[in-house]
């Protein structure tokens, strides 16, 4: 049998909860000092938030507004980086996610940092790209 994974030590993954996308950022996303490109890591983070938006919304939304975006640390080829996704607020049309974006380094010696963090608001539309009214949750 195979040494047992260790836990990465520092920051963990947020415990409990289902990342909305997980994905590893490859040498075609990098700039040409090896650092991946910011406008790579914020459409993930826009396809992560709008997923759960669109999960909500029970169809199809637009991005209607990027209302903040923290770069926390540069993110390296071959991180494994995990977006987690919570609402923040449902309204009439629009639905706010915060998105955090965690990197796990180096397997042989398994790291975990907070790269980034963003909350976008999407709006809900219908087949015309009109908004539409965001169905009210079961409580």
């Amino acid at each position: 049998m195979g040494k047992a994974s260790r836990q990465p030590h520092g920051l963990a993954l947020p415990a409990g909860k289902m990342p909305a996308l997980r994905v590893v950022p490859m040498p075609a996303d990098a700039n040409q000092n090896g650092d991946i490109f910011g406008g790579w890591i914020m459409s993930q983070v826009d396809v992560a938030g709008g997923t759960l938006a669109g999960r909500l919304a029970r169809g199809r939304v637009a991005t209607v507004a990027v209302n903040s975006f923290v770069f926390k640390q540069p993110v390296q080829i071959g991180d494994l980086l995990s977006f987690y996704a919570d609402v923040v607020r449902v309204g009439n049309t629009s639905v706010t996610v915060n998105v955090e974006v965690y990197a796990e380094r180096r397997p042989t010696d398994p790291t975990v940092v907070k790269v980034t963090e963003a909350t976008l608001t999407y709006v809900a539309i219908d087949s015309k790209g009109q908004p539409r009214p965001v169905p009210k949750r079961k409580e």
